[in-house]
This record gives structure tokens, sequence and C-alpha cells, in this order.
């Protein structure tokens, strides 16, 4: 009878055996490490070092560090921190963009211990109506965000409902972000563009409104050639209005002065589906890109991708008192942090 070790015509020698043990044991690590990496939210994608580009030194910054996944969101789409707080505040559509379901909410993050989010204000309690909520900006004590047609406005502290300021009559169609100008009036974009549950449908709407005293509403600039407006900053460095287009073949990067229609591109690209940007304390603009699943930096006029592999980063925010970048990640439901490093930092 041949026993298990004859089955090949001869034993397998001992010594040969025991050389292979530390690769099986280094296999078994690899295993067990890919199966701990299986378990987190969303392992953390490529990033580029930014004092490479060509071989040349940039003096940019240091390589960006990934910090971690906050999880447990909706349809995340905007993040904006608040200074006086230590907190992010983030919008959950929680469903298509356009419809008008009452099912939105604002989550709230502790900045400095960022494991889980808590509901600031929800649709259908406390008096709270949101149907899908994107961008957000703070001024004094209140709390604004985009919500389709109409801005809501909400107790920076407690997430009571303060107003709703109704853009339906001049025919608004996806207010998407807004900012706080130096006089205090509220600038917002439209992007003209339907979510709805069979995709994106682009209605030629391109618009930016500006909220003035008494709720004014006035019309900035309209027209095709904005892109599809989505993300909107103010520039303090520069005194300007940083805006970026959501169009999928012409991806720009524009200056505008304030009070005004004019419009300088500063960065285009074929490939576009730019949707949020934040102006650094230095100059430099961060922006995400759907069309290419990155968070690029534009600096100096130069272009360079920061962040690689994050499916839809939407309305990006930072962190001024840690210098992170929150990427929300819209259909995975997740906010990513990153340590800027040096990035953005003035320099003497």
């Amino acid at each position: 009878m041949r026993t298990r070790d004859d089955v090949m015509g001869m034993r397998m020698p001992l010594l040969p055996l025991l050389s292979l043990l530390p690769l099986l044991a280094l296999l078994a690590l690899a295993a067990c490490t890919r199966a701990d990496a299986d378990d987190d939210d969303l392992a953390p994608p490529r990033v580029e070092r930014a004092a490479e580009a060509g071989g040349v030194a940039t003096g940019w910054s240091d390589e960006l560090h990934f910090v971690r996944t906050v999880g447990g969101f909706d349809g995340p789409e905007s993040v904006k921190y608040d200074p006086d707080q230590d907190c992010f505040f983030i919008s959950n559509q929680t469903g298509p963009g356009s419809a008008h379901d009452g099912n939105g909410y604002i989550s709230r993050v502790d900045a400095k211990s960022p494991t889980a989010s808590s509901v600031f204000a929800v649709g259908g309690k406390n008096g709270v109506v949101l149907d899908s909520p994107k961008g957000i900006t703070l001024h004094g004590d209140t709390l604004w965000t985009a919500d389709i047609d109409k801005l809501r406005a909400f107790d920076r502290r407690s997430g009571l409902p303060l107003a709703t300021i109704d853009f339906s009559s001049l025919g608004a169609v996806q207010l998407n972000d807004l900012m706080i100008a130096p006089d205090g009036s509220i600038h917002v974009t439209d992007t003209g563009i339907i979510m709805s549950p069979k995709g994106v449908i682009y209605t030629g709407h391109d618009r930016i409104y500006a909220v003035g005293p008494n709720r004014a509403i006035t019309v900035v600039a309209e027209g095709t050639q904005l892109q599809q407006p989505n993300g909107i900053a103010w520039d303090s460095a520069g005194t300007r209005w940083i805006v970026v287009s959501f169009a999928t073949y012409n991806g720009e990067v524009a200056a505008m002065p304030d009070k005004s229609s004019a419009r300088t591109v500063l960065w285009r690209s074929a490939h576009g589906n730019f949707d949020g940007v934040e102006v650094l304390p230095n100059g430099d603009i961060l922006f995400a890109s759907w069309a290419d699943s990155s968070v690029h930096l534009l600096s100096k006029g130069r272009e360079r991708q920061l962040v690689h592999q994050v499916p839809d980063p939407a309305d990006i925010g930072v962190d001024t008192r840690r210098n992170r970048l929150a990427i929300p990640l819209t259909t995975l439901g997740q906010v990513q942090l990153w340590d800027l490093g040096r990035i953005g930092r003035r320099t003497r």
C-alpha cells in the first residue's frame, strides 16, 4: 500500500520544506493584512508627491497623508468646517439630487475626534424642511445651505430652522454651492442640471445669483459661457471669486471680480465635472473632479492631481486649524480626511 508520501514516487526532503516556512509565513501575514484592509470602509487611495513634477522640485509642499475615513452618511455632498465649534457640517442628499422628498439632512462631526457623526438638522423634525441639501456656508450664527431651488438657514449651534429664501420664481434649477461675499451678501451658483434617478440632465440654465439686503435676489452672471457653474469660493488674497464648472467636456477654473460678470479662465481641461473648490491661505486652489476621481491643486498657474481614486468627490472642505482636506464621496456615503502638510500655508 502506498502512503501519501509515496504518491510521487519519493518523499519530500525535510530541508527544502523547512526553507519554505518563512515564505509561507509571509504569505499568511499578507493574507491577514488583506483581510483587515477589506474590513475598512475604504482603503486610502494613491497620493502624488507634491515636490515631484517632471523631475523638478516645485516647492509646493510635502506629500499628503491619509488620516481616516468617516462613514455612515447618505449621499454626502458638501463639507464645511466651523472653526468656532471645531466641527464639520456635512450635507446629505438622501436620494436623487433634485427630488423634493423632504428627507435630506445635515450631519455634524467633531473635527478633533472624527470617529462618528451626529444629526444636526433633518427634514421632517423640529420644523426642519430639507429636500436635497448641497453647498454649505456660515455667516455669523447662521448656517446656510443650498437646497435645489431654495436657500435654507439654521441656527449654527442648535440646528433650528431660521429662514428660507425661495428662488423658484426665478426659474432656479439646481442651486449648488454658496459663499459669503465681503459685503455680507450670499453668492450662489445654479448649475442648471436635474439630478434624477436616470442620471444628470443639463437644462442650459447656468447662473450665479447674489442675495443682498432684505433678501433681494439679483443675477450676477448667466449664460452657457459659465459652463455649468458648481463650486464657488472667495479668494481674499486676489479679491476675486473662484468658480469651477461641471461641464463634462470642458472643465474650467475661472476667476470673477466681485460685483462683475467678467470671467477669466485660469485653467481648462477637456475632462470636467469639477465640483467643490477651496482657496487656501496662500492663494492656491484645490478643486475636485468627478471625471478623473481626483482632487487637484492649482498653484501659480500650474495644475497637479493630489489625491487619486476618490470616486465622485463632491464639495470639499478644509479644516483650517489642522490644515486637513475633507473629501465627501457621495456614492460611497463616506468622507475622507487628508493632512495637507504645508500645502497652502503662507510662507514668508
